[in-house]
């Protein structure tokens, strides 16, 4: 007989607060369009998006995520000493260890929390969300700030038209705690391997080490397979998570997707045949994708204007490069 003491955590675990950061710098499809051959009727057709937020140098990953993280932390009403962990999800920080998170942790003043990357692209969010509500459950810790932050302008080629497009900035961030009745639904998460080629770096580091190639690695992806992907098999993955919850379609308030494409959003909401009363997220208009940022950024908007409401019960689902996704069923803060 195991002679380990069991872990004594709460029953349930729900979002406390959000908060989101968005760089200054608006930049408009003009911009875009000095150095590919498009135009800008084009990409709103193609995409949905107008404008992104690009990053300034002073911006870093570490600066939106502080900035994100304290608005969550205010919004849930805890001190940052009372965090437990932090999980930031991202592609964008360049340095291999050691982990942002750690530095995270230390400038939002929490203490000597476990603090870990995590690496799943455009499903980071639900990654991290489903590894917090484990945390809480198992009583490892009580409070764990969750950050899906992203600044893709350093991974864009800019004369790329398939992708120069896209990818925007941003930090996105929220308070995961205990609760007495379940808001944080089962997650619906898994891997495609055999299509981890439709979205990747365009050089590995060490190739880019070995070689030194005058353009620096860049995200590349094969858009046409993405969209058939997210539209067909994601749909699926997100009935699936509504099973798991017990939620119909009907039951929904607000529906959270990954901000990749405006033309996914729409295919996504029509093929669930969502009812017109759900509030659908579309804050790629005017934040282009920004990855493992963009659910909670998007989260952070619909709360702010008034679109969403505290107690709203929301599906969110991120998928991305890899290719990976995670769909759940929250209970909005």
């Amino acid at each position: 007989m195991s002679k380990i003491k069991p872990s004594q955590g709460a029953a349930y675990a729900r979002i406390m607060g959000v908060g989101g950061y968005r760089p200054t710098r608006v930049v408009p499809n003009e911009v875009i369009l000095e150095k590919i051959d498009s135009s800008d009727e084009w990409i709103r057709s193609r995409s949905g998006i107008a404008t992104r937020h690009w990053a300034s140098e002073e911006e870093t990953v570490a600066a939106m995520s502080v900035e994100a993280a304290g608005k969550a932390i205010a919004d849930a009403g805890i001190t940052p000493e009372q965090i437990g962990a932090v999980v930031v999800s991202t592609v964008s920080h360049f340095k291999q260890t050691p982990a942002v998170a750690t530095e995270i942790a230390h400038k939002v003043g929490a203490g000597r929390p476990a603090a870990f990357d995590i690496s799943a692209g455009c499903a980071g969010f639900g990654y991290g969300l489903t590894l917090a509500k484990g945390m809480i459950v198992e009583g490892s810790a009580e409070y764990v700030l969750v950050i899906g932050v992203e600044r893709l302008s350093d991974l864009t080629d800019l004369e790329d038209r398939a992708t120069a497009f896209l990818f925007g900035d941003g930090a996105g961030a929220v308070i995961v705690g205990p609760s007495n009745v379940p808001a944080i639904g089962p997650t619906v998460w898994g891997s495609e391997g055999d299509k981890s080629e439709t979205i990747k770096q365009t050089v590995a580091w060490d190739e880019f080490h070995a070689e030194r190639p005058e353009k620096f690695p860049a995200i590349t992806q094969e858009g046409q397979a993405v969209f058939r992907w997210a539209v067909f098999e994601m749909a699926k993955v997100a009935q699936q998570a509504l099973d798991a919850a017990g939620i119909a379609p009907e039951d929904l308030d607000v529906f959270i997707p990954h901000q990749a494409n405006m033309r996914i959003i729409d295919s996504m909401v029509k093929t669930l045949k969502l009812p017109e009363h759900v509030t659908v997220a579309r804050d790629v208009e005017t934040t282009g994708n920004t990855s493992a940022a963009s659910i909670p950024l998007a989260m952070e908007r619909l709360l702010a204007t008034g679109q969403a409401k505290s107690g709203d019960t929301a599906l969110v689902i991120g998928f991305g490069a890899g290719l990976v996704y995670a769909a759940t069923v929250v209970t909005l803060p």
